[in-house]
């Protein structure tokens, strides 16, 4: 099977790079830029992202984002940059804004500048976008054509936002090596569209052990609002090692969980990552994987402050019913699930959640 590696065609992560950011992106487009940005950064930010514009030759117009990553916010701001005649789409965000304005840039064949403000997940790098309806459902992945034309990371507002987000992110970042490793032992085909190579499990492993290692140091670092070489080296693992690790490595059973946790309306105020956490530990435990291997884990995410139960993930009534419907949702035709060596089954997931929540209960 072909192997295929894709990345940005620019990453950069700095301490203070949004004040620069028109010198960084001006040569995408002569005409104008559209920024979509989230509310929050848009409200303690918008005089940072002006600045950097004001008196140079590309103009800049901003939008605020509405808040769902959904088809319905993708043809808004279709028609708002339309309007405003932009030559190039940036987001400034979380990942439902990136994933969003990568899904504008598909449809409307810009360039597109990826700025997120938090390392709450590993979107920003892909050729991938998430979609959700307008209740906040998973609905679908949206394959791009590319990969975004740059990324670009400022660790002092990576530093500045809620600690929950990084350790988010490193919940998400925490699975990308374990789906690797099972989709180079399936052969499964890859977001990338090859299967996984030895590259892509290395830059998977690597972002692993640079969790274990940094993890800790950098949840105090950003607690203390401050940028270490401990932040800076999990900001790159979250952002651009899981996510050029998962796009050409492979996804599985983590993000299926994930998938099919969103059918119960208790978790939707869960963080991406959160919910991937826990999903890693159902893939863990449908692999039978060493205890050792699993403990590493558990207790890697309940020092961290990730959720390792149902009840941490916001379902406090446990049923049966809820649990298999969950299960079903993962193991859909569609799902990534089935990258798994050996086929999984519904009823495998079931059992395999009931078990990964009793051993993080414990």
């Amino acid at each position: 099977m072909r192997k295929i590696i894709k990345a940005p065609a620019q990453y950069q992560q700095e301490k203070g790079l949004l004040g620069n950011l028109s010198s960084i992106v001006s040569g995408l487009s002569a005409r104008s830029a559209y920024a979509v940005v989230d509310s929050f950064i848009l409200d303690n930010y918008r005089e940072v992202i002006e600045t950097s514009f004001s008196g140079k030759a590309l103009p800049l117009t901003i939008g605020r984002f509405a808040g769902e990553c959904s088809n319905a916010e993708v043809g808004r701001l279709i028609g708002a940059m339309k309007e405003a005649g932009s030559g190039m789409c940036i987001g400034i965000g979380g990942g439902k804004t990136l994933d969003t304005v990568k899904a504008v840039g598909y449809y409307t064949g810009l360039p597109v500048v990826i700025v997120p403000t938090a390392a709450s997940s590993d979107a920003p790098c892909s050729a991938l976008s998430v979609l959700y309806t307008e209740e906040g459902v998973f609905d679908c992945y949206l394959p791009l054509k590319k990969n975004p034309d740059m990324v670009l990371v400022d660790t002092d507002i990576i530093a500045h936002a809620p600690v929950r987000l990084l350790v988010a992110g490193m919940g998400d970042a925490l699975a990308t090596y374990f789906e690797a490793r099972a989709c180079f032992q399936s052969g499964a085909r890859t977001s990338a569209g090859g299967v996984c190579s030895l590259s892509a499990l290395a830059l998977a492993k690597t972002c692993y052990e640079t969790l274990l290692k940094y993890g800790w140091e950098a949840r105090q670092s950003a607690e203390q609002k401050t940028v270490t070489d401990a932040l800076e080296h999990v900001v790159e693992a979250n952002t651009y090692l899981s996510g050029t690790g998962f796009e050409n490595g492979g996804l599985a059973a983590a993000h299926a969980v994930h998938n099919g946790l969103t059918v119960l309306p208790e978790t939707h105020k869960m963080l991406h990552g959160e919910k991937v956490a826990f999903g890693t530990l159902v893939q863990l435990v449908l692999e039978k994987v060493p205890d050792e291997e699993l403990m590493t884990v558990l207790a890697f995410g309940k020092k961290l402050g990730l959720p390792v139960t149902l009840k941490e993930l916001g379902i406090t009534d446990v049923t049966p019913e809820k649990v298999m419907a969950v299960a079903e949702a993962c193991c859909k035709a569609d799902e990534t699930i089935h990258n798994m060596p050996g086929g999984v089954t519904s009823r495998d997931v079931y059992v395999a959640i009931l078990v990964a929540d009793k051993i993080g209960s414990q």
